[in-house]
């Protein structure tokens, strides 16, 4: 487990220097623009099983973030029901979650399980936390509450 601390550390270092809160609160990843998934297209993640960049014309905001879409289509469906899309954590790593962290998604690191989307900081901490899907989701869920309002600085003290 030290090890996996060490790299997600090591490889979060400058993600969450650069890494943003919303006014609103820090229960959400975005840019300090606000601007949200670093541009991709949340619904093509469920509609065309990929990361998809979305379109700077196409967008909607909620919760005080920024979506941008790659078609009008995928628009609507996430103005019809945007939590259907969102993903988990706030768009932070559902391992760092799991591990009491937060650290940026990579919008090329995601998974849907059971309906929902989670991403993951790197290709490495993915590999890791499909070891133990479920058990990692649930440890998320426990800290999530408890992390959500906390700047992803004051996590790593």
């Amino acid at each position: 487990m030290t090890n996996f601390k060490s790299l997600l550390t090591a490889a979060a270092v400058s993600v969450v220097a650069t890494s943003s809160a919303l006014a609103a609160g820090v229960e959400l990843n975005a840019s300090s623009t606000g601007l949200a998934l670093q541009g991709y297209d949340p619904v093509a993640y469920f509609t065309e099983g990929e990361a998809t960049p979305g379109d700077w014309r196409i967008t909607a905001s909620y919760q005080d973030a920024t979506y941008r879409f790659s078609s009008e289509e995928h628009k609507a469906a996430f103005e019809a029901d945007p939590e259907a899309y969102l993903p988990e954590y706030g768009g932070y790593c559902a391992f760092g979650a799991a591990m009491g962290f937060k650290f940026d998604g990579d919008p090329h690191q995601w998974r849907i399980v059971d309906g929902e989307l989670y991403l993951n900081i790197s290709a490495d901490i993915q590999e890791r936390w499909l070891e133990d899907v479920p058990g990692f989701i649930e440890q998320a869920d426990t800290n999530w509450p408890t992390i959500a309002d906390v700047e992803p600085a004051a996590l790593q003290q």
